[in-house]
């Protein structure tokens, strides 16, 4: 017996609410949509023709050991790697992502640092403080994005 609209909208209320700040995309037969289909096109309980089609924006390395800080993910790249233990050193963060936005050549990085380092300084000084960090690496860059916050 199939579900009644009432169950099928309460399951779509519920995946909406997982993610407050973001607007859910979900990829339908090859198609993706930016909102949850109509009830009546798409039955929300077949998962083989409805799934999540976010993607991993940043490096997750948030989860805290200690006072040593966040740990690099498993997934990082040799350059994203290499911008997170310079920064991690040098900065101390409570959280740090770094994910290298330009395809995987590492001419392009987005950064997000949240440090103690960064209280009480405007964002300029802040971003001032990681391209301090950063130096040598960002000459061979083609861009960057920066995120910071103080802890």
């Amino acid at each position: 017996m199939a579900p009644s609209r009432a169950a099928l909208a309460y399951m779509a209320a519920a995946i909406t609410r997982t993610r407050p700040t973001y607007r859910a995309a979900f990829r339908i037969r090859g198609r993706c949509h930016s909102s949850l289909p109509r009830l009546s096109q798409s039955p929300l309980t077949q998962p083989s023709i409805l799934y999540n089609c976010s993607r991993r924006l940043y490096s997750a390395g948030t989860a805290l050991s200690g006072d040593d800080g966040p740990e690099p993910p498993d997934y990082l790249s040799d350059g994203e790697r290499l911008v997170f233990d310079k920064l991690k050193k040098e900065l101390g963060p409570s959280k740090l992502e770094v994910q290298d936005i330009s395809g995987g050549c590492g001419s392009m990085y987005a950064i997000d640092v949240v440090s103690s380092k960064f209280k009480g300084l405007s964002m300029i000084k802040q971003h001032r403080l990681v391209n301090q960090v950063l130096e040598g690496e960002i000459k061979g860059w083609h861009g960057v994005q920066l995120k910071t916050k103080a802890a």
